[in-house]
């Protein structure tokens, strides 16, 4: 099991591949496997990494508090330890919220990134996103994590011929551990960098689900203040666009990483 001592913990990582390293970053409760239906296309160009992030999947868990620099300073470690001087990184939801903790702290690290359903501040701004934000940690506080995973599940995957997504999430969901998923989740929320992306140089797209939970007009507004920035937005997708669309977002990350110099 491939794992390396990083900040404290003993990291786990997936790794397949060959060429420029990519990094893949999973979300709030998920873990690299997760990236199932990424490993196969982008393996055959980069060498793909997939960590199970601080608190998740086959990584330590120890107790909190979480912050998402703390989160970085682990992936910094991990890359450190693979002899690892820059990579592009591809992080979904929290993934991305740690893609852009390294960019502004540490760009020199970052070749390009590509975030996806995710952006640079967990405040709420709107009734919404205030709402959102506490339905979570209200879920968190009061329900296993195999409860919640069954209401996550059908938020993400609603359709009827999704089941077999559900049912894998809740799988998934219900491995992890309940104090390390609330520290993970309060390291979240309230985090913010949204004041330093003016000072992002590597070459950024951002990815949104046309039904994610942030709106495509929200991911605009930062997206045009990141220099060089552009949106797409993938149709007929939620919050997991990796797994609900896999076939176009692993088409639109390749074409996009195919034209960074």
């Amino acid at each position: 099991m491939p794992t390396v001592h990083t900040n404290g913990i003993n990291m786990y990582y997936e790794a397949a591949g060959q060429g420029e390293p990519l990094l893949l970053l999973h979300g709030l409760g998920s873990q690299s496997e997760d990236w199932a239906f990424q490993f196969p296309a982008f393996s055959q160009h980069y060498r793909v990494i997939a960590p199970d992030i601080r608190g998740h999947g086959r990584s330590d868990k120890p107790r909190g508090p979480y912050s998402v620099s703390m989160m970085a300073d682990d992936i910094l470690g991990m890359l450190d330890a693979l002899a690892i001087e820059s990579t592009h990184i591809v992080g979904l939801s929290m993934g991305g919220m740690i893609a852009f903790q390294m960019a502004v702290d540490h760009p020199e690290r970052v070749r390009s990134m590509v975030i996806v359903n995710s952006g640079p501040s967990l405040v709420p701004r709107t009734i919404r996103e205030w709402l959102a934000l506490q339905q979570r940690l209200l879920l968190a506080q009061l329900f296993s994590p195999a409860r919640s995973g069954e209401f996550i599940s059908r938020r993400l995957f609603p359709k009827p011929e999704q089941a077999a997504m559900r049912e894998q999430l809740v799988e998934r969901w219900s491995a992890n551990d309940p104090g390390a998923y609330r520290a993970a989740m309060r390291a979240i929320a309230g985090w913010s960098v949204l004041d330093r992306i003016d000072t992002i140089r590597c070459p950024t797209l951002v990815i949104s689900g046309d039904r994610d939970y942030l709106l495509a007009d929200a991911k605009r507004a930062y997206t045009e203040r990141i220099p060089g920035a552009r949106l797409v937005v993938i149709e007929d997708s939620g919050h997991a666009t990796p797994i609900d669309q896999a076939e176009q977002f692993n088409k639109t990350v390749l074409e996009f990483l195919g034209g960074v110099g």
